[in-house]
């Protein structure tokens, strides 16, 4: 027989042995813990890109959280004055977006890079719709975006950031507000490194590619059957393949420095938060 005075006495509506207080007090724990990473997740490039998709990204994003909750004191929500925790959770979103952002913005100079060497190679028009930026890219952009990405990957530098959005709970705990002009500061430096590394990317290219076409244009007025439909074009899209077939190997490690610096800046920009 049941003794309905005992199990009455676990209290109506609750379940024996099973605080839920305590469990919805950790939930809201891992979900303050994973806006910070996951916001930075969302808005980086490659953990960012539409090849991952939005489920894998958020648990990732709770599975960082649960082990920022077991590494980082986490506070409780309930003792955040009425409506400052709001203010919280928009301080951790605004924190991992522009840390992701600031990346992607320096990454993007190889877009750009390739933007431009296409455009003088005459291939501007081999473009094909790319589901990251939402709009055409020529195809050549697309190659020297992936190949920096691959480059990234290839020697940790993911697990490098990471771990620089980890370390940013010690010195920058949560909720505290960042140095918002900092952040300011940091993405328009990033922007001129973007076009700074662009330039220095496709000056090579664009140089020999512009002496060639020098070159067609004497060849054409000398000779002047010998049109630029049918003789510069094909010369200029051999010339362009040739060229980054010789100078893959030294691309590679312009990548690996380029995308080496750009986590530099990005770790120094997130410490810089924590001066506000």
């Amino acid at each position: 027989m049941i003794d309905l005075a005992t199990f009455n006495g676990a209290g109506v509506g609750q379940l024996p042995g099973i605080n839920l207080q305590f469990f919805i007090g950790e939930l809201a724990k891992v979900f303050l813990g994973s806006l910070r990473i996951g916001a930075f997740l969302i808005a980086s490039p490659f953990f960012g890109g539409t090849s991952v998709p939005i489920q894998v990204r958020i648990i990732v994003s709770v599975l960082l959280g649960l082990v920022v909750m077991t590494n980082v004191t986490i506070p409780d929500v309930a003792s955040f004055p009425d409506l400052t925790i709001f203010g919280v959770v928009v301080a951790e979103l605004f924190i991992g977006l522009a840390a992701g952002l600031i990346l992607t913005i320096m990454f993007s100079a190889a877009l750009l890079a390739g933007e431009k060497i296409a455009g003088t190679a005459g291939l501007g028009l081999a473009a094909q719709m790319d589901p990251d930026s939402g709009g055409q890219t020529p195809v050549v952009s697309k190659t020297l975006s992936l190949f920096l990405i691959v480059i990234f990957l290839s020697w940790d530098g993911h697990l490098v950031i990471l771990r620089a959005v980890f370390d940013t709970y010690e010195f920058l705990p949560i909720g505290v507000m960042p140095n918002v002009a900092f952040l300011v500061q940091g993405g328009i430096t990033a922007v001129a490194t973007m076009f700074f590394a662009a330039a220095m990317l496709m000056l090579p290219v664009v140089v020999i590619l512009t002496a060639a076409n020098l070159g067609i244009g004497v060849v054409t007025r000398s000779s002047p059957q010998l049109n630029l439909f049918s003789f510069g074009f094909p010369i200029t899209m051999m010339s362009v393949f040739i060229i980054l077939y010789f100078w893959v190997g030294s691309l590679g490690l312009s990548f690996e420095e380029f995308s080496r610096t750009a986590v530099m800046e990005l770790q120094t920009v997130l410490r810089g938060m924590a001066d506000g």
